[in-house]
């Protein structure tokens, strides 16, 4: 069965504006959600292009162009996420809030969400001997859910990245743009970045310059990628099915040998100090 798209409209989903025009590379952001998600010290792994690139400690961070542009860059949040799509045990799951949000008690580390997104956002705790899939859930259990913006968002002291509904930003990029003919890229006729591509987005970009280098190429289109995905997969379904059921398996393996692990180590705990 083909996945259902969240029932909220854009009225309702909430979702993030970034305005490269006023971004002046501060990084507070970078450095509220990292308080927020106690996300520690950046590393320097071998497989980096930069130490500030995307990372297991890093769910946002700003990307620095020639001629002084700084562009933000995070999950995207899709409206029908492919990520969500390609997760065989649920740990991945579209909110009706817009946010994206990952249960790692569920993931069984297959890393099909890393291969699935058309961004290439997700990243992974190589280092971890209990590795999980890591990303920006919107500040989703600290905030969201409370009615608060996500932590980014709140700490911009320029309204480069702001918040509110889907429909509410979409609104706000439109006036911005009209307001300031010529500023917005392409000048002829200035883009929403993620208003339509992959069957739209959660976070929207206006920007001068243009920003296929953050994944939004134009080959991207419209088409929201699961339903690519679960078009492929009907017609293979044994394959499908064989598929989920390996992966049944493993998860299943895994799963009872850490709960073996875990009782082992509560079990030792709780034993008595040996009398010589």
């Amino acid at each position: 069965m083909k996945p259902e798209s969240p029932a909220s409209d854009d009225t309702q989903r909430m979702a993030i504006l970034t305005d490269t025009t006023r971004c002046t590379g501060c990084e507070a952001c970078v450095q509220a959600c990292k308080r927020e998600n106690n996300l520690g010290r950046d590393r320097a792994w071998t497989w980096q292009q930069e130490i500030d690139s995307l990372s297991a400690t890093r769910f946002c961070t700003v990307v620095r162009r020639p001629g002084r542009h700084f562009v933000r860059q995070q999950c995207r949040h899709c409206l029908d996420p492919a990520c969500v799509s390609a997760c065989l045990v649920g740990a991945l799951q579209k909110t009706d809030k817009g946010a994206v949000i990952y249960d790692s008690s569920l993931c069984m580390g297959c890393r099909y969400c890393m291969m699935s997104c058309p961004f290439g956002i997700p990243r992974y705790e190589w280092d971890s001997a209990a590795p999980w899939v890591r990303k920006c859930v919107l500040c989703y259990g600290t905030r969201l859910k409370q009615g608060r913006q996500p932590a980014c968002t709140e700490a911009c002291p320029e309204q480069a990245t702001i918040f509110g509904t889907r429909a509410e930003l979409l609104a706000e990029a439109r006036r911005r743009i009209a307001a300031h003919p010529g500023r917005y890229y392409p000048a002829d006729r200035p883009r929403i970045w993620g208003e339509t591509e992959v069957g739209g987005t959660g976070v929207l970009y206006i920007s001068n310059i243009s920003l296929d280098f953050l994944g939004w190429a134009p080959e991207l289109g419209d088409q929201p990628v699961p339903h690519l995905t679960w078009a492929v997969m009907e017609e293979v379904p044994p394959l499908a099915l064989g598929v989920v059921g390996v992966m049944s398996g493993i998860y299943w393996f895994f799963g009872r040998r850490n709960r073996v692990r875990a009782a082992a180590a509560r079990a030792a705990e709780t034993a008595e100090p040996r009398k010589d």
